[in-house]
């Protein structure tokens, strides 16, 4: 009996340390099966299904990001429908029940969708998740909270923190209130919040390329939120990005949040923040982190309990993620990627997170050939085990990231050839 225990806690032992084995199986033989394309309505969410000729055995399951307005969300296909289905791969998408930032309710409409395709075509070798966005907190917090139904997950843009793109956007505006000197967050509502920042906070603080002394602080403090390194440096196309969203991300939180209907708005939190601010300018971290505001999650709203989709992502995923981002984007900023990055550090599963930066100023943005690459180094990733290259985002010195994956620098980045 002993020799039999020991045999089988060192095959225990092999399984837990072992890298990612390749899924098994081979290709299901192509018959001259035709293709298929439906568009549906299913639990109050239009979707798309798109089979190619021969398929493959691929799914991909789409999810868009976030849509203004009121009743049911757009269904679109994916940037890369089309080499998807070139590719022998199927894909799916819905347009969700509802618009707005409701990730947890998007999350059960793209599982019942799934569900529908294994009901009507067939079961999938494998299913990946790709998210835009919004569809980035969708994708990972799928990957989380429901192990096993997705092989891998790609995001582009994506919120792939969860909650802390709220975090993020609080911290932005209870920044600007303490550097301001003007307590918007004490607005009674949201009419006079948009006064407020116009009359009082812009006069104070200036815009990008036109800043006060204030304004400079300011803006150094968005920096390090944004991701700035650890060696002081800025984030390629950082200043460019900020130019659209520099009062956008000024976000006013009502005082009673039982009826909010944004359910970032009532977890988002800046206990944990810290303040980073460049020396010289006039205010000291220290000052910064004292002085303040904080935000604080709204009763349950943040619980893993009774709300996991806004709780902490705990970056505890099971299959291959690569990520897509750009520096300059300051709506969903590359902090976002570095805080994921910690997470699956912590959490032991780094070598199953791939991440790649784009020198870009905007959101969403990716070019296409990336986007292509990076999906086909997954399926790779998932059918052979091969894992793709990506960036160090925590590394010292950000000044170079993203070269291998910007097919042609701008000419405002900082190293693109002089003019």
């Amino acid at each position: 009996m002993l020799p039999r225990v020991l045999v089988a806690l060192l095959v225990l032992g092999v399984a837990l340390v072992a890298p990612m084995a390749p899924l098994s199986g081979t290709l299901p033989a192509e018959s001259q099966s035709a293709a298929i394309s439906r568009r549906g309505e299913l639990g109050g969410a239009d979707y798309l299904i798109e089979v190619p000729p021969n398929w493959r055995g691929g799914l991909v399951v789409f999810a868009h990001g976030i849509q203004r307005g009121q009743g049911r969300g757009r269904v679109a296909a994916p940037p890369i429908g089309s080499h998807i289905t070139s590719a022998g791969h199927a894909w799916i998408a819905s347009g969700y029940r509802a618009s707005e930032y409701q990730p947890h309710l998007f999350i059960e409409d793209l599982l019942a969708l799934r569900e529908l395709f294994l009901k009507e075509i067939g079961q999938p070798r494998w299913s990946i998740i790709y998210g835009n966005s919004m569809g980035g907190h969708i994708a990972v917090a799928s990957l989380e909270l429901h192990s096993g139904v997705y092989q891998g997950a790609l995001t582009e843009c994506g919120l792939v923190d969860g909650i802390g793109i709220a975090d993020y956007l609080m911290a932005y505006t209870a920044a600007a209130e303490l550097i301001s000197g003007v307590p918007i967050l004490d607005a009674p509502d949201r009419d006079t919040f948009t006064r407020m920042v116009a009359e009082r906070v812009l006069p104070a603080l200036g815009m990008p390329g036109s800043y006060t002394e204030r304004g400079r602080q300011f803006d150094s403090v968005v920096k390090y939120l944004m991701g700035g390194d650890q060696a002081g440096n800025d984030l390629p196309l950082r200043v460019q990005g900020l130019l659209p969203r520099y009062v956008a991300n000024m976000m006013y939180r009502p005082k009673d949040l039982d009826t909010e209907a944004n359910p970032g708005l009532r977890a988002a939190s800046t206990a944990h923040i810290r303040y980073r601010i460049d020396p010289g300018l006039g205010i000291t971290e220290d000052e910064i982190n004292a002085k303040v505001r904080r935000i604080h999650p709204w009763k349950e709203s943040r619980s893993p309990g009774a709300n996991p989709v806004y709780a902490e992502r705990t970056g505890r995923i099971t299959v291959p993620l690569i990520t897509m981002h750009e520096t300059g984007d300051a709506w969903v900023p590359l902090s976002l990627e570095q805080s994921y990055r910690r997470h699956t550090i912590a959490a032991g599963t780094d070598h199953l997170l791939v991440q790649r930066v784009v020198r870009g100023p905007g959101h969403c943005g990716v070019d296409g050939s990336t986007r292509r690459q990076s999906f086909d180094d997954l399926v790779a990733w998932i059918e052979r085990g091969a894992r793709p290259d990506g960036e160090d985002v925590l590394a010292r010195d950000l000044s170079r990231i993203g070269l291998k994956w910007t097919p042609v620098l701008l000419l405002e980045d900082p190293l693109a050839a002089p003019r």
